[in-house]
């Protein structure tokens, strides 16, 4: 097979993105959504979706691990170190981000694409703040304070479980933590019966677990070295938007991107869906209450998810494909800032929910 030079690795991370963006739009498929339902309904189809979608991207990435054709530490998920404050603190803040907007960085391009224009103000907020924290005003600050906190991996493995456990002098257990986390996130899938009647859902999991590993074939596997810097990547929306609006801004070079295809890909997915079911029509704000609360949520998530690595899917499928020891830190600082969140917009205000946590607190001592 001939390397493809860089507008074909961008053409196919465009129709990754459609597909993902077609999918989780007809099944209602929302990681803030899923984490929502988990929370405050105890309702956990979604969430396990998404166990469904990382198990796909588990088998199919370690298997070209295995086969020597992916390189993971070329990624930026398994450094040698792991900056675990910023990980930490940023995908919290993030999690925070997310529930005041109401949907992660995936979600508000397929609203955008359903004729959502909040989500258009969100993703220029979410855009410009994400770049400032990637090379801009902030970069300084995430990488000489926040990720200068980091935990070096011994013997200067890469930061990830197989590599850890063979270290220690455990073996290559690589093969057999995939099949039994596969089997495992299978079963919770298949244990529920409302899911295993739920064609949509499902395809929507499938479909973004199978663009996770072509992302991976796409970037580490089928480029061409010559003509783009090897730089395995898979599907993640923060960086890559920030990228994208910078290539608006600046120079249309820029949009020779797998993920920023990705990006552009999801909102044409999601209209073509929305177009398919009778259902886009376009949203603005109610007020500028509304406003606010998106534009916080927006700025939020641009900076946290760069401090974290990723969004939801970057850290909670990609990164958890390549068994990268940032994938627990990173989800549970998302589930808490998302409760968080949540618990902010029940309760108001800040202090609000300060005085109400302190009122139970007295009242139950």
């Amino acid at each position: 097979m001939e390397p493809l030079p860089a507008w074909a690795v961008t053409l196919i991370g465009v129709f990754i993105g459609a597909a993902c963006g077609f999918t989780a739009r007809r099944a209602r498929l929302c990681s803030f959504g899923a984490i929502e339902d988990a929370w405050m309904g105890g309702d956990t189809r979604r969430l396990r979706i998404f166990g469904l979608a990382l198990a796909v991207a588990l088998v199919g990435t370690q298997l070209l691990v295995v086969l020597g054709w992916l390189s993971p530490q070329l990624s930026t998920y398994v450094p040698a170190a792991l900056p675990w404050l910023s990980i930490a603190l940023g995908s919290t803040i993030f999690g925070i981000g997310m529930a005041l907007v109401g949907t992660c960085g995936f979600g508000c391009l397929v609203r955008l694409g359903s004729g959502d224009l909040r989500s258009l103000i969100v993703m220029m907020v979410f855009g410009a703040v994400a770049y400032a924290t990637l090379r801009g005003m902030l970069a300084s600050f995430r990488i000489d304070v926040l990720e200068a906190q980091a935990l070096p991996m011994p013997g200067g493995v890469q930061g990830d479980l197989p590599s850890l456990l063979s270290w220690f002098g455990f073996g290559d257990w690589r093969l057999a933590i995939v099949l039994v986390a596969a089997v495992i996130l299978m079963l919770a899938v298949l244990a529920d019966r409302r899911l295993r009647r739920s064609p949509r859902l499902l395809l929507a999991g499938l479909t973004l677990g199978l663009g996770v590993v072509a992302g991976w074939w796409a970037t580490g596997v089928a480029i061409d070295e010559f003509s783009m810097i090897p730089r395995p990547q898979s599907l993640t929306f923060v960086s890559p938007i920030g990228r994208a609006l910078y290539a608006v801004l600046t120079s249309p070079i820029g949009f020779l991107d797998f993920g920023v295809g990705t990006i552009f890909g999801v909102t044409l997915g999601a209209f073509a869906s929305a177009l398919y079911d009778r259902e886009f029509r376009w949203e603005a704000f109610d007020d500028h209450h509304e406003m606010r609360r998106h534009l916080t949520g927006g700025a939020l998530m641009g900076f946290g998810g760069i401090l974290a690595g990723g969004c939801t899917i970057g850290q909670g499928v990609t990164a958890g494909s390549l068994m990268a020891l940032s994938w627990p830190l990173a989800i549970a600082g998302m589930m808490l800032g998302a409760r968080i969140g949540i618990a902010f917009l029940v309760e108001g205000t800040l202090r609000e929910m300060l005085a109400e946590r302190l009122g139970r607190g007295r009242a139950g001592g």
